[in-house]
């Protein structure tokens, strides 16, 4: 099974030096293949091989463009376009390299497997253990930066600093535990099947069963061995080892071989190769488009439905061993995640911008805010929609990873709320607004990722018969924390209630993916807090994060406060992303919130036919079809041509002195402000001319 293929260039001699090759991996034989053109490949003329059970890789920090493998006493050398691109070599070698090297023995008995998944809760168990204490660890050390940056003794600064560097090494040498512990585990006993070395006499009858892919109901058994194969094979179920040899049309030589010594001069496809240096040729790869055939039929309206699915369960991690090692083997403790690619398998099909506009999902509870008359009143309600904006977020109970926006994407949306009695009959588009096809009576919203490092988003909402609008700025920055990924949000949303001249300004806590080795979740942590300048209404939440043990998941406190008053009028306590009860300060108790019960009124966008060549829906839609059929392949190659994309538009403004211009937001102070919202647009109606001034710009 050729899992990846393509043209490489291959160091051949001192007198011929680097030549282009068609190399060819094949996952089920462990063999990296290599022709001297595509045609060759087709015709099965082979011009060398690398076996790569026992292979060794490496790389030159020096040349981010070249590696080697080192095998059978040989030592290979190859070139790849550029850093990404060897990068990705390197990912699918060391996945093949890790089922042929580390393999499960097809002998093992039932008996022993069946004693070894008794201890896997266990080591479960303690895994999480170790994980935990090592996030205690990471707080402490971090406790200890802030004692020494606040330290007026030179020499007691000098004592904190070596301990907290030993500390550290202390920590690093923790995570590098924990983790290989947890990928030993996983390449042992993967959830997904095992793969077995098979040495003995020949036996075409022999069919290999598939292990039971729930390792909380044990490891079944491999039933029958099978002793003719001599490279690892996936197992999957009821795999007739004579098909399987005849499809793999190759035999396995005993040690890797080249013909570079008296090899003649012959170019890889010509066509091919320029498609890689160029991603924006289309290529004429005819199994590049039997790939993508799925995802190129679809329509306008088909890929409108992908939207409406519910996001498939991940499962777990562990049949991922091999990717997820290679991930971690890139990354320490601390280490900002921003520039380390995550494997495609892990994405949710839709844009970071796209859930963000799920902050909206109750946009009842948001317009509802000016209805008050009491300003507690508001100040309540307000909390009441914030602390229902999280749960609508999440498609899925595994944690997955929406896309990161592309510079200049922008997602629009607007939302109908039946339960609102609308003002007019027949209610005015609002033209001049941020979606123009929307009417007074609809909560719109429009996101624009505005810059790219770093990484920021801003969003804007309103609703023009109610006088209310949002304006936020979120950027993420991500940490590798042992087993957990960190992602700290910063910046604010600041909604303005026209109405009653009040201006309400909230921040975000933090987000965590937990167990990324095994099932992945996520969890949201840290205060964060909501004030109101003008009233003095003010709140402190906490995300609590679970305890090492026993407790809660996605557990809430809010406190609110009266202004100049130290006690709260009214706590909140629950489950984020279940339900939040309200204890007054007359003992009065009421549900706050029931995220299970409340309705989700769904956004609407428009048909992606008619949507513009940046927004969000259109942008992706190659990737989220390919992940919606789990087509990784082509999912992960239409997001590289995308990413490719902006690197070379990075790259032609750099060289042309051109600075990036926004859309529609632009930053003011330390803040990104929506340029037409709704302020601006009523303020202008006193001063016309202004406004023109503006719209000319």
């Amino acid at each position: 099974m050729a899992i990846m293929e393509g043209p490489l260039s291959k160091w051949t001699n001192v007198m011929k030096g680097w030549q282009y090759r068609w190399f060819v991996l094949d996952d089920n034989a462990g063999l990296l293949s290599y022709y001297t053109s595509k045609e060759k490949m087709v015709r099965g003329a082979r011009r060398g091989c690398v076996r790569l059970k026992g292979a060794i890789i490496g790389i030159d920090d020096e040349d981010d463009s070249t590696f080697t493998i080192t095998v059978d006493e040989k030592t290979f050398h190859f070139q790849a376009r550029d850093t990404d691109e060897r990068d990705k070599w390197i990912h699918a070698l060391q996945d093949t390299i890790l089922r042929h090297t580390q393999c499960f023995s097809g002998q093992t008995r039932w008996n022993d497997l069946h004693s070894v998944s008794s201890s896997l809760l266990d080591f479960d168990k303690k895994l999480t253990e170790a994980d935990a204490y090592l996030q205690l660890l990471i707080d402490q050390i971090k406790d200890l930066d802030n004692v020494i940056s606040q330290c007026s003794s030179d020499a007691d600064k000098t004592q904190l600093t070596a301990v907290r560097d030993s500390a550290n090494n202390v920590l690093e040498a923790v995570k590098h535990s924990i983790v290989l512990l947890q990928i030993a585990k996983n390449t042992t006993h993967p959830v997904n099947g095992f793969y077995s070395v098979c040495n003995g006499p020949s036996s075409s009858e022999g069919k290999l069963k598939q292990s039971d892919k729930n390792e909380s109901e044990g490891l079944k058994s491999l039933n029958e061995f099978i002793p003719d194969v001599e490279c690892a094979v996936e197992c999957s179920e009821d795999v007739n080892i004579d098909k399987l040899q005849g499809n793999l049309n190759l035999v396995v030589p005993e040690t890797s071989y080249s013909s570079s010594d008296d090899e003649d001069f012959f170019d890889a496809n010509e066509d091919a190769i320029s498609s890689v240096q160029n991603p924006n040729i289309e290529t004429a790869n005819t199994g590049e488009e039997r790939r993508l055939s799925h995802t190129h039929r679809l329509t306008s309206q088909d890929y409108d439905a992908l939207y409406e699915d519910d996001e498939e369960e991940l499962g777990s991690m562990g049949g991922q061993g091999s990717v997820i090692s290679h991930l971690l083997s890139q990354v320490k403790i601390g280490m900002d995640l921003t520039k380390v690619v995550l494997p495609t398998f892990i994405l949710e099909r839709r844009s970071l911008l796209e859930m963000y506009a799920d902050f909206f999902a109750h946009p009842d509870l948001f317009i509802t805010i000016p209805d008050f008359d009491d300003p507690r009143d508001r100040f309540v309600q307000v909390i009441r929609w914030y602390l229902s904006a999280f749960h609508a977020g999440r498609k899925s109970s595994v944690a997955k990873k929406p896309y990161n926006p592309i510079l200049g994407e922008i997602f629009r949306c607007f939302w109908h709320i039946p339960t609102i009695q609308e003002i007019d009959d027949s209610p005015k588009l609002v033209e001049e607004g941020p979606v123009p096809w929307a009417t007074q009576d609809h909560l719109t919203f429009i996101a624009e990722q505005v810059s790219h490092h770093p990484p920021i988003s801003a969003f804007y909402a309103e609703h023009v018969n109610k006088g209310i609008s949002c304006t936020a700025h979120i950027w993420t920055k991500s940490k590798f924390l042992g087993l957990s990924i960190g992602v700290q949000n910063i910046g604010q949303a600041m909604i303005n209630v026209l109405k009653h001249n009040e201006e309400y300004i909230l921040t975000f806590p933090n987000g965590y993916g937990r167990s990324i080795l095994n099932v992945p979740w996520i969890e949201l942590g840290g205060p964060v807090t909501v004030s109101c300048p003008q009233t003095g209404y003010h709140s402190n939440i906490e995300f609590h994060t679970r305890p090492i043990y026993g407790g809660r998941k996605h557990r809430i406190t809010a406190q609110m406060f009266a202004p100049s008053e130290k006690k709260p009028f009214v706590t909140v306590t629950g489950e984020w992303n279940g339900i939040m009860e309200a204890k007054w300060s007359t003992g009065e108790t009421e549900v706050f919130v029931d995220t299970r019960t409340i309705p989700i009124i769904k956004k609407r966008v428009k048909p992606l036919g008619e949507q513009e060549i940046y927004e969000s829906r259109k942008l992706w839609k190659d990737v989220t079809a390919a992940l919606r059929i789990r087509n990784v392949e082509a999912a992960t190659e239409a997001k590289f041509l995308l990413e490719q994309k902006q690197r070379q538009e990075a790259k032609d403004r750099l060289e042309n002195k051109e600075k990036w211009e926004t859309r529609a937001f632009h930053e003011i102070g330390e803040n990104w402000m929506y340029d037409k919202s709704l302020q601006i647009r009523l303020s202008s109606k006193e001063n016309p001319k202004q406004f023109v001034e503006d719209e000319d710009i």
